[in-house]
């Protein structure tokens, strides 16, 4: 089953994240979970659950060429964004011991020289890209396009935050090194990101060689910031500084009060996590988030409190929701189908962008547990109790190879006609796959929390600072020399 793609999600939450207008700035999220309490993950947990999600992408990408599947065990295709997040999980992986720096610098290699070598053009079929953007998901053994799915500018700023990590991370001067950063740098110079803008900057969310950019542009609050930093600070092909303006423009539609939370609302938790595993907005400050007297990282811990509410609320009665279970956030699902559950009626869904909040909610009472540990960084009080109860309470149900599998949901009675996955008997319905795009943010993110490894990198790369500038971000690290 091909995976939605990111605009298919962003075009489904604009539609529902109209939050009520409020100018008020956002308050500080409460210091304790408001239910009973569980004891924190572990060191040893958190050890095991990173080092479980690095080993997917080291066990699961081509050798011979870097690429990442989209899923696994399901065979798959590759999906360029997981490429991105692979190459930020190797720096982890090296600097953790898990594999030699030298294997990660040469799988890292490997894996910029192949996507360098890859036929760019506007043909329908034997290439990768064009004007220096990527296909969504490409083949896994040619690293051409796959079927006939688009270009994508989202996941090709997601691929290209794990192209410039590497370049920072791997600054030796042995010949392995020295050529990651030449290549790492070769690719993010070679990205047209002006070929997807109109005229006032703001980025198409598609292309397709038969139809040509999507009429949808990159607008309001979700995963795109890092698009629009990467385009902007870029030194060859850059969009013009304005388009944050233009890009901010959408954002009082969503910002509003939620579960005792003022923040920038986006349903999934995925699009308060994606920019901020790359990028650390703690401290820093557009002119939107300076008026609101808050900034990106405070608005991430807002929507993980908001997210905690909903479940501990369950006003639709979904099974297993409460104060340490929680994270509705785009994963997979059991599937298409209708099912009376202890009287109730209840839809189910496939892979989709779930969420909460707004004027609606999408929500089949499937969780995802990278929703609650992609956000350890900005609320630990809470996802270290929510980790060890997930592993508590589940423990190998949900827990395997490579840490959590992506997605469950208790709700889901025996005998349903599940489409995906698996139900087991009394305790509901449980994924087979892991997915690369949920795997990376639970490597990035534990990272961060417990050294700041991904952020202190890109905190010096030129191009990440040259873009937060050119978008008006003031303060902290951006200022400092």
């Amino acid at each position: 089953m091909v995976r939605q793609s990111a605009a298919w999600v962003l075009s489904w939450a604009v539609a529902l994240s109209a939050c009520a207008g409020g100018q008020s700035a956002v308050p500080l999220a409460p210091s304790a979970p408001p239910t009973a309490t569980v004891a924190p993950a572990s060191t040893a947990q958190l050890d095991d659950l990173e080092h479980r999600s690095f080993q997917y992408f080291w066990d699961s990408a081509n050798p011979t060429n870097g690429l990442v599947p989209d899923r696994y065990p399901t065979p798959s295709f590759s999906s360029v964004a997981a490429v991105g997040f692979a190459l930020t999980a190797y720096t982890v992986g090296a600097e953790r011991g898990w594999v030699p720096r030298s294997d990660a610098a040469a799988r890292t290699l490997t894996t910029l020289n192949f996507l360098l070598s890859l036929p760019q053009g506007d043909a329908a079929t034997g290439t990768a890209g064009f004007h220096g953007y990527f296909y969504h998901f490409l083949d896994m053994s040619t690293g051409l396009r796959y079927r006939t799915n688009e270009l994508s500018s989202i996941d090709t700023a997601l691929l290209m935050a794990g192209v410039l990590n590497a370049e920072q991370y791997y600054g030796g001067s042995d010949a392995t090194e020295t050529q990651i950063r030449s290549v790492a740098d070769a690719l993010y110079r070679r990205v047209e990101w002006d070929f997807l803008a109109d005229s006032s900057g703001l980025i198409a969310m598609g292309w397709k060689p038969d139809t040509g950019a999507y009429p949808n542009r990159w607008i309001g609050y979700n995963e795109a910031m890092l698009l629009y930093v990467l385009a902007i600070g870029s030194p060859t092909h850059p969009v013009p500084g304005s388009a944050w303006a233009g890009w901010t423009s959408g954002y009082d539609r969503t910002w509003g009060t939620a579960y005792g939370q003022t923040f920038l609302g986006f349903p999934p938790l995925f699009g308060h996590q994606y920019s901020q595993l790359w990028i650390d907005f703690n401290g820093i400050q557009d002119a939107y988030m300076k008026a609101k007297n808050s900034d990106y990282f405070k608005n991430s811990r807002a929507a993980t409190y908001a997210q905690q509410a909903y479940a501990v609320q369950n006003t639709l009665g979904y099974v297993g929701y409460d104060a340490h279970v929680f994270g509705v956030t785009a994963c997979d699902g059991p599937g298409s189908f209708t099912v009376t559950v202890n009287g109730v009626s209840r839809t189910f869904i496939g892979y989709a962008g779930r969420g909460m909040g707004g004027i609606s909610t999408y929500d089949d009472g499937t969780l995802a547990p990278t929703g609650v540990v992609s956000s350890l960084p900005f609320a630990p009080e809470i996802v270290l109790p929510a980790i060890n109860a997930l592993l508590t309470r589940y423990g190998t149900d949900l827990y395997g190879t490579y840490g959590f599998l992506d997605a469950f949901n208790p709700t889901v009675p025996d005998g349903a006609p599940v489409q995906s996955g698996r139900v087991i008997p009394g305790k509901g319905w449980v994924d087979v796959d892991y997915l690369g795009i949920d795997e990376g943010p639970i490597v990035g993110m534990i990272e961060n929390y417990r050294t700041g490894l991904v952020w202190s990198q890109m905190r010096a790369n030129p191009y990440i600072k040259a873009g937060l500038k050119g978008a008006g971000f003031t303060g902290g690290w951006v200022d400092a020399p």
